[in-house]
């Protein structure tokens, strides 16, 4: 039960740091040398798409990066728990990254993939050597949405069926084929999208996904199967072109689905002649922990994967990667990319590899992701507001409600008040979820205990400073 008011207030109190110490960093930043401040905010106002939204109420200015550490214009540094949007695998700047990437820079930038280069050979085998059969075949583009536009169409013109179903509140990219696969409606515009695209709408919270105890069946899972054969039933034809899902949601803020019902659902849908897209754009490269790829923790192997993001640690690149029977419907006619599997691309796809190889990175995603799972879990049952913390290795939701018995969403401005006073602190997280009320915790896969104490008790504090701010307005 939970106590109230200022007697909670100063239990609480006592359980935290009011300054939470930053883990040392052995790296001084380089002394900033470009606009001023105000200049850069101005240029940003006036010359870059408004689209772009930049975070927090005074925008963070970023100057340079090392392993799990930022810093802006003034020296100041954070703790990167967002890694550029599920971006950097490894780590900021890593040095064998950086050195294969200038070494190649001197030898050979690009040369269209119309000829052959060594780097690309080499890289599509050590990749698909990561890879159950029958994925053996990779197309390389330039980013996640791009590499899933690709896979509907290949999904369309393999089967020659047309409709292809994804889950609410997925994220696949905001290309004209991807947005229609996206099921978050702050990215949508009023514009046709997703023409034979369908959404399947789950009315089970994953709050409520329960497990019995004796059996270890999962109970939700029946149900979640029941509403997935209703949109098989009702929004589409008999024959289908395919289903794509995330194996862990990443945008919605690492929501899971539950136990074997991924395995069912892939099942249905070959018996509509469909194919299984697996979008590993974040759950991808060992950041589960316990597998390198997302759809391991399923016990599925798809028939057609997309990754990105962290396959460069930051370069720009992607893939597409199936089988030779699905990749040679697409060699029926030409389908070309200027910059995919440049020579560049190629060599830090294939350091990005080796780092997490020999830097033990995917150990260190399930070990520490769990240490900070169950610490961050422990705050669920001091903080009324804290509705779910959930994830699996480094990729971790922390769901914030108004109180855990209505369970709706923490308001905005509450996010944001708490938001802020993390990157006050030295913390930077992401949010998420169909109405921006999940915290984001998704690093650099280097990140150490250390480092998670230290973003726990950060977290802490700012929960707690809400928590005051709250009691003085009542």
């Amino acid at each position: 039960k939970f106590l109230s008011g200022a007697l909670r207030l100063q239990e609480l109190k006592k359980s935290f740091c009011l300054q939470p110490k930053m883990p040392p960093c052995d790296v001084l930043p380089e002394k900033y040398e470009s606009y001023p401040y105000e200049h850069m905010l101005k240029i940003r106002k006036q010359n870059v798409s408004p689209s772009l939204v930049t975070y927090y109420k005074k925008p963070l200015l970023l100057h340079q990066g090392h392993m799990q550490w930022l810093f802006d214009f003034e020296g100041r540094r954070y703790l990167d728990l967002f890694a550029g949007i599920v971006t950097v695998s490894v780590v900021h700047c890593h040095p064998k990254v950086t050195a294969a990437a200038q070494k190649q820079l001197g030898h050979l930038w690009h040369t269209a993939n119309i000829y052959m280069h060594p780097p690309i050979q080499e890289y599509a085998e050590k990749l698909t050597a990561l890879l159950p059969d029958p994925l053996k075949v990779v197309y390389l583009t330039n980013s996640g949405s791009e590499a899933n536009d690709l896979a509907v169409f290949m999904a369309r013109i393999y089967t020659r069926n047309f409709d292809l179903i994804s889950f609410r509140g997925g994220y696949h990219g905001a290309s004209p084929y991807a947005l229609g696969l996206t099921s978050i409606g702050s990215y949508k515009h009023v514009v046709a999208t997703g023409l034979g695209c369908q959404t399947v709408r789950f009315f089970l919270s994953h709050f409520y996904i329960y497990y019995f105890l004796n059996t270890g069946c999962c109970h939700a899972k029946d149900q979640y199967i029941e509403q997935f054969k209703d949109t098989l039933n009702t929004c589409v034809p008999k024959k289908i072109a395919g289903f794509i899902a995330e194996p862990i949601q990443g945008v919605n803020g690492a929501v899971q689905y539950p136990k074997g019902f991924l395995k069912e659902a892939y099942q249905l849908v070959r018996e509509r002649g469909g194919v299984c897209i697996a979008d590993e754009v974040q759950t991808g490269f060992g950041r589960t922990g316990s597998h390198f790829w997302g759809f391991q923790t399923h016990d599925v192997i798809p028939d057609i994967v997309t990754i990105a993001k962290g396959i460069g640690n930051g370069f720009p690149m992607a893939a597409v990667i199936t089988s030779a029977e699905i990749a040679n419907s697409l060699a029926q006619n030409l389908h070309f990319n200027t910059f995919g599997g440049n020579a560049v691309a190629c060599v830090v796809g294939s350091a990005v590899l080796d780092a997490i190889a020999e830097d033990g990175l995917q150990k260190n995603s399930e070990e520490v992701g769990t240490y900070m799972l169950l610490e961050f879990a422990k705050l669920r049952d001091k903080f009324e507001i804290i509705g779910d913390v959930r994830g699996k290795g480094l990729m971790i939701g922390i769901e914030m409600v108004k109180n855990k018995e209505s369970c709706q969403p923490l308001p905005a401005e509450e996010m944001s008040l708490i938001w802020e006073d993390c990157k006050d602190m030295g913390v930077l997280i992401g949010r998420g979820g169909i109405y921006s009320q999940t915290f984001r915790i998704k690093p650099p896969m280097c990140i150490t205990k250390q480092d998670a104490d230290f973003a726990v008790e950060v977290f802490h504090t700012a929960l707690t400073r809400n928590m005051e701010t709250a009691t003085a307005v009542e």
